[in-house]
């Protein structure tokens, strides 16, 4: 294995991407249910309810979380959970800060890395930049603010 150049990024490799996005996964649930349950009571936790309660159930569970995620990035370049671990999305062609509309497009490019059983997510174990299908998609890369004497992080 070759030594990376002293210049060249430290991308953010799979795991702790993974622990990063359990991270906002949490946040995000502590923030959600218990509003969901102020809403719907105890019955939005049932396994036998249906898959949508209501309007209350979309803008909570799905739109509010969406929007938080991409004004993170938008404001911080980073969710909490990438922020706690020292790591910020950037474009893959300049370092810099992304475009509004390229994280936009990384948002809804989970949706298609999710869709056929994660694999544009697992993606980033192998890629050599270590980018997600939704990464490539929106031309970012994932990067560490400090890296840790150049060892891999998968």
């Amino acid at each position: 294995m070759t030594a990376p150049a002293a210049n060249a990024p430290a991308y953010a490799g799979f795991w702790i991407r993974v622990f990063a996005s359990l991270v906002d996964s949490i946040l995000i649930a502590c923030i959600t249910a218990p509003i969901m349950r102020l809403v719907y009571g105890p019955a939005f936790f049932a396994a036998e309810g249906p898959l949508i309660m209501g309007p209350a159930h979309v803008l909570v569970v799905y739109v509010l979380p969406a929007v938080a995620v991409v004004m993170f990035w938008i404001y911080r370049q980073a969710t909490p959970g990438k922020m706690i671990l020292g790591m910020r999305v950037v474009d893959a062609r300049t370092g810099g800060r992304p475009g509004n509309g390229q994280l936009v497009i990384r948002y809804l490019g989970y949706f298609v890395s999710s869709l056929p059983l994660g694999l544009g997510l697992l993606w980033v174990a192998f890629d050599r930049r270590k980018q997600g299908w939704h990464d490539k998609l929106a031309k970012t890369v994932v990067i560490r603010e400090q890296a840790d004497s150049g060892q891999a992080d998968d």
